[in-house]
């Protein structure tokens, strides 16, 4: 039937439903569902980088609760993930505040802030490895000149040095992103309740405690998951900055994966611990998922 909109057809058939949602379908098929189907299949043999293999079922599964190496580089993983995503959240959320308002100038500045968002990562980790470079980098000469070091330091040979490190670096990257998700937030809060809280005598904090947080936390909650996803699936920044020095106290879970398939040629393990790390992430996802329902965010 007709709606009384002109040139608006309105329809209760299934199938035209269906043919709009089927090239998204075609494309999860294609591109999701069939390469995790295969990576599940590869992980269920024994297969290898130079050719070969054959099935042997959970057998890498197996190895993988008895992989030292791979429960350690989960575990600074983590400890990563723990530490970088509240500082990501927390900074993006104060810079938000001070960039919500639709001004010239801080439009300027939101545009700055989140500039580093579209350099590469790749980029942007060379950028500090230069930075922290024991003989010509900027924040080497910086700290010996105030006072803070004796003499320059070499960051990426101790492992809590380059975790610091990195995480400056993608502090600096990726605090724009969460910002914008968290600016978006804010600004979709009626000005009007926040005057209202303004005449009723509210303060700054009192309104920002009270209104602008709850109101806006599920943007809060969107920038944290995608975040905490983001940082587990580390990989690029520690390759560059410290190549997993010490001793691979450095490496990731990623980056023991790449290890394991690329370096080692053990692509049906490498297969296995992708999938037990996805499903580590989806079952964290979930979690969170359920726990912001239940709390009516």
């Amino acid at each position: 039937h007709e709606s009384k909109e002109p040139n608006v057809l309105v329809t209760n058939n299934p199938r035209i439903g269906f043919t709009y949602l089927l090239p998204a379908l075609a494309f999860v098929g294609v591109f999701v569902l069939y390469p995790l189907g295969q990576l599940f299949y590869l992980s269920l043999t024994n297969e290898s980088l130079l050719g070969g293999g054959r099935f042997i079922g959970l057998g890498n599964y197996q190895r993988a609760f008895t992989d030292q190496s791979f429960w350690q580089s989960l575990l600074f993983t983590l400890k990563y993930t723990a530490i970088i995503t509240p500082i990501l959240i927390g900074l993006g959320f104060v810079l938000a505040l001070l960039v919500s308002t639709n001004t010239t100038l801080l439009r300027f500045t939101r545009g700055v802030l989140f500039t580093p968002v579209v350099i590469g990562l790749a980029s942007s980790s060379l950028l500090f490895v230069w930075l922290f470079n024991q003989q010509v980098g900027l924040i080497n000469r910086l700290l010996v000149d105030i006072g803070i070091l004796a003499a320059p330091i070499v960051w990426f040979r101790d492992a809590d040095l380059g975790m610091f490190a990195v995480i400056l670096s993608v502090v600096w990257k990726m605090v724009g992103f969460g910002m914008i998700i968290m600016v978006g937030g804010i600004q979709a809060i009626s000005h009007d309740v926040l005057e209202a809280a303004k005449i009723d005598g509210a303060n700054y904090l009192q309104r920002v405690g009270r209104i602008i947080i709850p109101l806006s936390s599920r943007a809060i909650l969107l920038a944290s998951l995608v975040s905490a996803i983001g940082s587990m699936l580390a990989f690029d920044q520690f390759y560059l900055m410290t190549g997993g020095a010490p001793r691979g106290q450095t490496f990731t879970s990623v980056y023991w994966i790449y290890q394991n398939s690329f370096v080692y040629f053990e692509l049906g393990y490498g297969g296995a611990l992708s999938i037990i790390l996805m499903v580590i992430i989806m079952l964290a996802a979930a979690i969170q998922i359920m726990l912001q329902r239940r709390s009516g965010v």
